[in-house]
């Protein structure tokens, strides 16, 4: 993987366009929630529909950012140990 815009950040959003921003992730999956309820009015499909953003959420607000953070952390250790 190349990483050009700031080789010595760890943050995730660092390296995102701004489509692709936590705001962006939040705004979309409560749209598609909303939008679900306003156009079904169902409310266990609307449940169903947010159990899913929310897992969206945790994988991509969370887990991954956490993941990409301590992978880049460990390639420059291994970079610094190499030196």
């Amino acid at each position: 993987m190349k990483l050009e815009s700031n080789p010595k950040s760890i943050n995730v959003w660092d390296y995102k366009p701004g489509w692709c921003q936590p705001w962006s992730i939040i705004l979309t999956g409560m749209t598609i929630v909303a939008g679900s309820w306003l156009v079904l009015h169902n409310v266990w499909i609307t449940i169903a529909v947010s159990l899913a953003i929310i897992a969206w959420w945790v994988y991509f607000l969370l887990i991954y950012p956490k993941a990409f953070a301590q992978y880049i952390a460990s390639q420059q250790t291994t970079v610094n140990l190499d030196i």
